[in-house]
């Protein structure tokens, strides 16, 4: 009896930590990887101009790619798809696209604001143009390097 209890309990000892060390595998988004591929060339264009033709864009290419990563974020959210949430209720799935589209929808603005022509720098504005900066450049890191 003792022995059967025994194995039992090892059978199950077995079967969670084979459950452990599986990992679940995950890929990349290919939206969000275009999204950054078009980050690096708007990235280039700038370094190109500045340097071959002398003109500086440094404006419109931090506006662009605010812009660019900000649609990113949101295609990344899937923005259609959260209204189901009306059904569903907050998941913990929603939830993350939820912000995933928040702060994509609060990139894109910090990105139309900062075209030169409307060009806002009050030091709040600054401080989310940089708080959504960090927050892209560790969801590159993520994407990038981390997740395969």
């Amino acid at each position: 009896m003792a022995g059967a209890r025994y194995s039992k309990e090892n059978k199950i000892v077995r079967k969670l930590t084979r459950e452990k060390n599986e990992r679940k595998m995950t890929t990349a988004s290919h939206k969000f990887v275009i999204a950054l591929a078009l980050v690096s060339i708007v990235g280039f264009l700038g370094i190109i101009s500045a340097t071959l033709f002398n003109f500086d864009m440094s404006f419109y290419v931090e506006a662009m790619l605010m812009i660019i990563i900000g649609l990113g974020f949101v295609v990344e959210g899937e923005i259609t798809k959260l209204g189901r949430m009306k059904h569903e209720g907050l998941t913990p799935k929603n939830f993350t696209k939820l912000i995933t589209v928040i702060i994509g929808v609060l990139a894109v603005l910090t990105g139309v604001f900062s075209i030169p022509a409307v060009r806002i720098e009050a030091s709040g504005f600054l401080a989310v143009k940089g708080i959504i900066a960090v927050i892209a450049i560790v969801v590159i890191v993520i994407q990038t390097w981390v997740v395969e």
